[in-house]
C-alpha cells in the first residue's frame, strides 16, 4: 500500500528535533535552517488554547449513542418496511410492506405472456430432473421416497410468493439430506424406530426454518459468514465423497450398511458385505446408467443448445431401468427395488412434531447447523446467478423466504429444503425468466404425486445411487481448491482440516473444524499484525511498503512506520510495541541512532480504526522509551469514534500531555490539530 503526502524532504543538516505526534509534513516544517538541534517548543498562545479547550467541552458534551432496543427496533423495522425512496402517503405504506415481504406483488405487474412459456419450458425440464433426484435425495436422508417428492411440492410454491431469487431451484440437495441422516441417527435409530425418526426430522425442519426466519427479521446474516469460503469448499469436497461412499450400499445390492459415515467405516462395511452375500447385477445396472447420464452432462457441457438432453437423462434412466426390471422380473434375482411409495397429496405433519420431546434440545441443534448449511449453499447460489442477470439479491430477505417455507414444510410431511446448484444450473440454462419455473416445476412433481407414484414401484434402487453420484461432481471444486492454495496457504489449511475432518471424522467434526479454524485464522491475524517501513518514492509525494517497493527511499532523519492492524487493543498491543521498537532496533536504524542521525519516529496509523486503553498504554510506553533515547514521535492518524477520543483525551489530560489528532483528507494532504506539550508543561483546568 502507498499513502500521498504533500512532503519535501530536507538536508540532513535541517533537521532538528520536533515535537511528538505531529504529521510528516509539520515534521518536515519544523526542519529549517534557522532552527537550531535544542530548539524549545513554543507554548501555544492564550487564542489557540481557548479554542482548543471549548473544542474539548464538544466532543465531551457528546451524544450518547442509541440504546440497544432502539437498534434493534431500527434493524427490524428496515428489514420488514424500508424506508420508500420517494413520499408515500400512508395507505401505500401498506402495499410497501406487502411488497418488501412478497415480491411476487411488485414484480407480477410486469409479468407477460410470453415470459410465461420460456417459464413453463423451464418448469417442465426442471421437474424431469427434480423427481428421479427428489426420491434419492429421501433415500439418502433415511426417509420413505414420498418425502422427498413432498419436499419438491410445498417449499418451491412458499418460495416463489416470498423469495427473490428469479432463477434459484428449491428442494432437497444432497448435503442437507447427509447432515438429517448423519446427525439424527445418532439421537433416533431409523431401523429401530421409523416412526421416531421421521417425527425427529419433521422437528429439526422446524426449528432449521426458525432460525432462517430470526436471521433474517433480526439482520443476522453476518451468521452464515462464520464458514469462510475456504472452509466451505473444503467441507462440500468431503460431504460428496462421504455421499458417494453411502450410495455403495444402493450401487452394490448391499442389504445391512452401517450408519456412520467416515470412510473407514464405510469401506469396512463394504469389504465385510462383498465377503457375505451381494448382487452384482445392482452394479453392472448402475454403473451402466451411471455413465449414460455422465454422457449426457459432458455433451450438455460441450454444446449448450443441448442442455436438456443432460437434464432429462435422469428421468429418462428411471424410466428404462424401471421398465426392464418390470418386464425381465428382475427383482426376483437380486435387484433392489423401491417397492411401495405412497402417493396423493401432502398430509399434514403438525401433529408428528416433537416440541415437548425428550430430543428437543438435540433437534434445535441439528436445526440450527441445517439452518446455517442451507442458508450458505442457497444464498451462494441465488447471488452466483443473480449477478450474471445483472441483479441484487437481498440475504436477509431470502433468510424470511427460506425461513417461511421450511417452518409451513414440516407441517407438510417436508423435510429441510434449500436451492440447488445442479437444478438452479439447469433452470438457467432452460432460459427461465422468473420464479413461475418453480410453480411449474412443483405442479408437475404434485400431478406425478397423484397420478404415477404406482409405475416407480419397480424403479431399481441402483439407478437412485447412480443419479446421486452423477450430482456430486459439482461439489468437489479442485480448481478452486487449487486457487486457495495459491493465494493463501493458511486458508488452505483451513480448507485441507474441514475436508479430512468430515472424510475421517464425521459431518459434525467437519463442520466444528472449520468454523475453529476460520476463527483461529482470524485471531492470528488480529494478534500479530504486521508493521511496514515506508519510503517516499523518487520524483512524487507518495509513500510505499520499502520491501515491497525497492525503489522507494527512506527520508534522513526520519523513520517511518506503518501499523497495518484496523484495531489497536489488548490482543494486539504488545505486540505491536515490540514491533515499533524492533524496527528502531534494526541493524540499519541503531547506527543512525548512534550518529544521531535518527531524530524522528512516525507512526501512520490511518490504518487503525479502533483503540483501546490497552493500546494506548502502549503507545505511552514506545514515547517514553524512545524519548529517553532522545527520540521523537509523531503520529498520524484517521479520527476514530466519538468514545475512543474521549477515552483518548481523558487519559492524556491525566498524563498532563497535549496530544492531537491528524486528519488525513482523500487528497492526501494533512492537517494538524494540535501538537504535543512538553510533559511537564499543565493544563488549566
Amino acid at each position: 500500500m502507498c499513502s500521498q503526502m504533500d512532503v519535501q524532504p530536507p538536508s540532513s543538516q535541517q533537521l532538528t528535533q520536533v515535537p511528538p505526534n505531529t504529521s510528516i509534513n509539520t515534521a518536515m516544517a519544523k526542519a529549517s535552517p534557522e532552527n537550531s538541534a535544542a530548539v524549545e517548543l513554543q507554548p501555544l498562545d492564550t487564542e489557540a488554547a481557548a479554542g482548543r479547550a471549548e473544542r474539548s467541552k464538544w466532543l465531551l458534551a457528546s451524544a450518547d449513542p442509541p440504546p440497544p432496543w432502539q437498534q434493534l427496533f431500527s434493524s427490524i423495522k428496515e428489514s420488514v418496511l424500508p424506508h420508500p425512496t420517494t413520499k408515500q402517503h400512508r395507505p401505500n405504506r401498506l402495499l410497501l410492506f406487502l411488497q418488501s415481504l412478497f415480491p411476487v406483488l411488485k414484480w407480477g405487474k410486469n409479468y407477460k405472456a410470453s415470459m410465461f412459456k420460456s417459464d413453463f419450458l423451464a418448469g417442465l425440464t426442471l421437474a424431469s430432473l427434480c423427481i428421479p433426484q427428489s426420491i434419492g435425495y429421501a433415500n439418502l436422508a433415511k426417509m420413505d421416497p414420498q418425502y422427498g417428492l413432498y419436499t419438491s411440492v410445498v417449499p418451491p410454491l412458499i418460495y416463489a410468493v416470498m423469495g427473490s431469487s428469479r432463477e434459484i431451484a428449491i428442494g432437497p440437495v444432497a448435503v442437507v439430506s447427509l447432515l438429517l441422516s448423519a446427525m439424527i441417527s445418532k439421537v433416533v435409530d431409523p431401523s429401530a424406530d421409523p416412526t421416531a425418526y421421521r417425527r425427529t426430522v419433521f422437528t429439526v425442519t422446524f426449528f432449521t426454518g426458525a432460525f432462517q426466519a430470526l436471521f433474517g427479521i433480526f439482520r443476522l446474516g453476518f451468521l452464515v459468514d462464520f464458514l469462510s469460503h475456504a472452509a466451505i469448499v473444503g467441507f462440500m469436497g468431503g460431504a460428496a465423497i462421504v455421499i458417494g461412499l453411502q450410495q455403495l450400499k444402493g450401487l452394490l445390492g448391499i442389504s445391512h450398511f452401517t450408519s456412520k459415515t467416515d470412510v473407514v467405516s464405510v469401506l469396512t462395511a463394504v469389504v465385510k458385505a462383498l465377503g457375505q452375500q451381494w448382487y452384482p447385477l445392482n452394479s453392472v445396472l448402475g454403473c451402466s446408467f451411471l455413465i449414460f447420464i455422465l454422457i449426457t452432462r459432458f455433451i450438455g457441457q460441450r454444446n449448450k443448445k443441448l442442455f436438456w438432453v443432460a437434464a432429462t437423462a435422469p428421468l429418462f434412466s428411471v424410466i428404462v431401468s424401471t421398465l426392464i426390471v418390470y418386464l425381465s422380473n428382475a427383482e426376483k434375482h437380486g435387484i433392489k427395488i423401491v417397492k411401495h411409495l405412497k402417493g396423493g397429496l401432502n398430509p399434514s405433519s403438525l401433529h408428528q412434531l416433537d416440541l415437548g420431546g425428550q430430543h428437543v434440545g438435540e433437534a434445535a441443534k441439528i436445526g440450527l447447523i441445517c439452518a446455517l448449511i442451507a442458508l450458505t449453499e442457497a444464498i451462494a447460489v441465488g447471488r452466483s446467478f443473480a449477478s450474471m442477470k445483472g441483479y441484487h439479491l437481498d440475504g436477509n430477505k431470502e433468510m424470511v423466504a427460506m425461513g417461511v417455507m421450511n417452518l409451513v414444510g414440516s407441517v407438510t410431511s417436508c423435510y429441510t429444503a434449500t436451492g440447488s446448484f445442479s437444478r438452479t444450473a439447469v433452470n438457467y440454462s432452460a432460459g427461465c425468466e422468473t420464479v413461475i419455473s418453480n410453480i411449474v416445476m412443483s405442479v408437475t412433481v404434485l400431478i406425478s404425486l397423484l397420478l404415477f407414484t404406482k409405475l416407480l414401484y419397480y424403479t431399481p434402487l441402483a439407478i437412485l445411487a447412480s443419479i446421486i453420484l452423477s450430482a456430486l461432481p459439482g461439489l468437489i471444486d479442485l480448481n478452486e481448491g487449487y486457487n486457495i492454495w495459491k493465494v493463501d496457504k493458511l486458508d488452505f489449511v483451513v480448507c485441507i482440516a474441514a475436508f479430512f475432518g468430515v472424510l475421517f471424522g464425521s459431518v459434525e467434526i467437519g463442520l466444528l473444524v472449520a468454523v475453529v479454524m476460520s476463527f483461529g485464522k482470524v485471531i492470528v491475524i488480529s494478534i500479530k499484525p504486521s508493521t511496514e517501513e515506508l519510503g517516499r518514492v523518487p520524483g512524487t509525494d507518495i509513500f510505499c511498503n520499502i520491501m515491497q517497493y525497492p525503489i522507494a527511499n527512506k527520508l534522513p532523519g526520519l523513520l517511518i512506520t506503518r501499523i497495518t492492524s484496523a484495531t489497536f487493543c489488548f490482543a494486539n498491543a504488545s505486540f505491536i510495541r515490540e514491533r515499533i521498537l524492533k524496527s528502531i532496533d534494526d541493524e540499519n536504524n541503531i547506527e543512525e541512532v548512534a550518529k544521531g542521525r535518527l531524530y524522528v519516529l512516525i507512526l501512520d496509523m490511518t490504518n487503525v480504526m479502533n483503540i483501546d486503553t490497552s493500546g494506548i498504554h502502549a503507545l505511552e510506553e514506545v514515547h517514553k522509551k524512545l524519548n529517553a533515547r532522545g527520540l521523537q514521535v509523531s503520529h498520524i492518524s484517521n479520527s476514530y469514534s466519538d468514545k475512543v477520543e474521549v477515552h483518548v483525551l481523558l487519559l492524556l489530560l491525566l498524563l498532563n500531555y497535549y496530544f492531537f489528532w491528524v486528519l488525513i483528507v482523500s487528497s492526501g494532504e494533512s492537517e494538524v490539530a494540535s501538537d504535543y506539550e512538553d510533559e511537564g508543561s499543565k493544563i488549566d483546568k
